[in-house]
Formats: structure tokens, C-alpha cells, sequence
């Protein structure tokens, strides 16, 4: 099998839901839908997220596909949803006067006059956030936008094909309406946010949602323990997923430093999943088993995401879904390793017409009997090819 996904030596170095509700919307998607519960949100298949659309900006990276498409802008999410997505996930900050918009960095770099400054986006109003970048008016000019690299370099933010900065309103009426959206709930991690503000800056998001959302998917997600807890009480439609990176880096907040710890916050504050980074799954697989056993859901992201070996191996896992930047390669890859199982069987024996059709209704019988087992997968020799292939990256932490 030729796999046209990104493979180990090409990776980049990019560095109160109610009871009985269901997500019909899925189904132009997922092939049968997702299902919520108090605690539980069980997607019907493992999902593919484009992280802040078809792929965040490493603007270092040697890698064209890295900077084709301007992250988080609308260009990018229906770029996304030329493939076989389930949803694409990007980051909301609200300005000073309180408008939801889709920006990741904590602060706007840009150059006047020789001088590099830079201004926090929620210090910012509306027209001024918009006023940089790529105008509606082509005939007018923007405010450059810089970047700033994780060891301090500034750098032009260059990108293939430009998009305007956009509002989180904007992406609900522009956007493919069967691409679900994974709202991540972008706070500062050097500032501690008292609870008044996080209720104001939520309740305008939430507005902005129930508004516009109609039939489309929602996830939120946040690093911020405060805000994901407080979100998942002011709403209860959509599920919220607590953000955490597994212990890859340590904060003063305890919530944030482990897996064990975004487990209690889940169950106790009656989140519906955890979204981690992949490395702090790779190290603790055992915790896949708990999270799974604790009725909460697990996604990942992370920059082995783009690996198709590594995808396949947390498929085998439990882990629910992840978030990738090569969207077409990871979709196109997915579709290959991940058959239902009937039809593999009946791909293996050989099987075809008439008698692959009877096959496949007698594999589907057996699982159909099966589905409430937890049964650990049992690796083939392919298999266990895949993971000998991540040991280089998996051990290089």
C-alpha cells in the first residue's frame, strides 16, 4: 500500500449537555452521527480536525506547506473543507469592545516608521484588529503583520495566498456548513483572569454561537481550566474539551502539568473530554484506558499528528481524533489505514461480489455483538511496523 502521507523523516520542526441530545449534524461527515451525554461525547468515527483550518503558519519552516494558506481566515477553513474533515479548530480572542474574533497570538506585530510594536488583541477594538493585513477594499493597504518567533526573532508574516483577519460571526456565515468548529477559548497563560471577566468575554462568544450555529457541530476547548469550567455552566448544548499539553511543560496552575490532573478537572467540573498533546499520550498510554473508563473523550494534537504511522497507532489506542495541519495527506492516509472492518475482512479473503457482501453481513452480525467489549487490539506485524517507525521521534522528547 503507498501511503501519500507526510512519514517520520518529513516531519516539519515546527516546533451541562442534556441527556439523550445527539449531533444529527455529523452525518454529512461521520457516517452515523455522534452521540452526548451528561458526560460522555462518542463520535461515530475517528475524527480528522484541521488545526486552525488547513494548517497552522510555521513561518521557519522549510516545509511549503506550512505557509500556504493563512491560518485561522476563512480562505483556510474552506480549504479544509475540500477534504474530509469533521471539523476544523481555531482560537477566539474578544476585542475591547467585545467582539469575538479569530486570532492565535496574544499579541499584533507590526512596523511604523522602522519601529516594531505590538498590542494585545483583546487591548484592541473591533475596527482596529480588522485593520490589519489583507483589506475588503483591495485598493486599501493594511497594517503589516510580523511575527514573533518562539526564540524572540521577528519575522514577515509571508504566507502563498493571503486572508483577510476575520470575526468568529464571519466564519459561521462563510464557512461550509456541515465543517464542524472547534472553538478553542484563547487566554493569556502569564495572566490569572478573575471570574468577572472571563463570564463577560464567554457570554459574548456564547452569543455569537447560539446565534449563528443553527445545525452546525461545536466543540469548545480551552487551556485555561477557569474558562472550561465556566463555560461548560453557562451552556448547555455543546460539549467543552480541557486543553492541556500532558506534561510536556509545567505551570503554576497544578490543573494544567499532567494528564492524571486534566482528568480530575474533567470529571469533577463535568467536562466532556480532554484534547492533549500527542507526546503526553505516547509516554503515558495507559492513561488512554482511564480517560476512556472515566466516560470522557480524547483527541490530541501536536506535531507528530502529521504523521501517519502516529495517527494509526492512537486509532489502535482509543484516542478519538486529532488535530493535523496536513489536512489532505492525513485524510488521504486515514481512508487507507482505517477500513471498516467487514470490508477489510473481505479485502483480505479475497471476497468480492455476492459472496464479499455476505461476508461483510456476517462480520458486521459479529460486531454488532461485540461493540460493548473493551477489547485491546491485537497488533499485526504491519502494525507493529508503524510503531517501530515512531520510536525515533518518540524517544527524542
Amino acid at each position: 500500500m503507498a501511503l501519500k502521507a507526510v512519514h517520520v523523516s518529513d516531519v516539519p520542526h515546527f516546533d451541562q449537555v442534556p441527556d439523550n441530545a445527539s449531533l444529527a449534524m455529523y452525518v454529512n461527515r461521520c457516517s452515523i452521527g455522534a452521540e452526548l451525554g451528561w458526560k460522555a461525547f462518542r463520535a461515530s468515527k475517528f475524527l480528522v480536525i484541521g488545526h486552525r483550518g488547513s494548517g497552522m503558519n510555521a513561518l521557519q519552516s522549510s516545509d511549503r506547506r506550512m505557509k500556504a494558506i493563512k491560518e485561522n481566515s476563512i480562505l483556510s477553513f474552506n480549504a479544509a473543507a475540500k477534504f474530509p474533515v469533521d471539523f476544523v479548530e481555531f482560537d477566539v480572542q474578544v476585542t475591547r469592545d467585545y467582539c469575538p474574533v479569530i486570532f492565535h497570538d496574544d499579541f499584533i506585530l507590526s512596523v511604523d516608521k522602522g519601529t516594531v510594536f505590538e498590542k494585545r488583541v483583546t487591548e484592541l477594538s473591533l475596527s482596529e484588529f480588522l485593520n490589519y493585513g489583507p483589506q475588503q477594499d483591495p485598493q486599501t493597504e493594511g497594517n503589516c503583520l510580523l511575527r514573533k518567533t518562539k526564540d524572540g526573532k521577528i519575522v514577515n508574516w509571508n504566507v502563498e495566498i493571503d486572508d483577510r483577519l476575520c470575526t468568529l460571526e464571519e466564519a459561521f456565515q462563510k464557512v461550509e456548513s456541515s465543517l464542524g468548529f472547534n472553538i478553542e477559548l484563547k487566554f493569556d497563560d502569564h495572566i490569572v483572569y478573575d471570574q468577572s471577566y472571563l463570564t463577560g468575554v464567554l457570554q459574548a462568544i456564547l452569543h455569537v454561537v447560539f446565534k449563528n450555529a443553527k445545525e452546525r457541530p461545536i466543540i469548545f476547548s480551552s487551556f485555561q481550566p477557569d474558562a472550561a469550567l465556566l463555560v461548560r455552566k453557562l451552556q448547555a448544548t455543546y460539549p467543552v474539551f480541557f486543553l492541556t499539553n500532558g506534561g510536556n511543560e509545567l505551570y503554576h496552575d497544578v490543573r494544567r502539568n499532567s494528564l492524571e490532573e486534566a482528568l480530575k478537572v474533567c470529571s469533577e467540573g463535568g467536562l466532556q473530554g480532554i484534547v492533549s498533546e500527542v507526546k503526553g499520550i505516547f509516554r503515558n498510554p495507559g492513561t488512554v484506558k482511564k480517560i476512556r473508563e472515566s466516560e470522557l473523550s480524547l483527541l490530541t494534537y501536536g506535531t507528530l499528528n502529521n504523521v501517519a504511522e502516529a495517527v494509526y497507532m492512537q486509532h489502535l489506542m482509543g484516542v478519538e481524533g486529532v488535530i493535523v495541519d496536513l489536512v489532505q495527506e492525513i485524510t488521504e492516509a486515514m481512508a487507507e489505514m482505517i477500513k471498516p472492518p467487514a470490508k477489510a475482512k473481505a479485502e483480505a479473503t479475497g471476497m468480492t461480489g455476492e459472496e464479499g457482501k455476505e461476508e461483510e453481513g456476517k462480520v458486521k452480525e459479529e460486531e454488532e455483538e461485540e461493540e460493548e467489549m473493551d477489547r485491546k487490539p491485537q497488533f499485526s506485524e504491519r502494525e507493529l511496523s508503524f510503531l517501530m517507525k515512531l520510536i525515533p521521534q518518540l524517544i527524542d522528547f
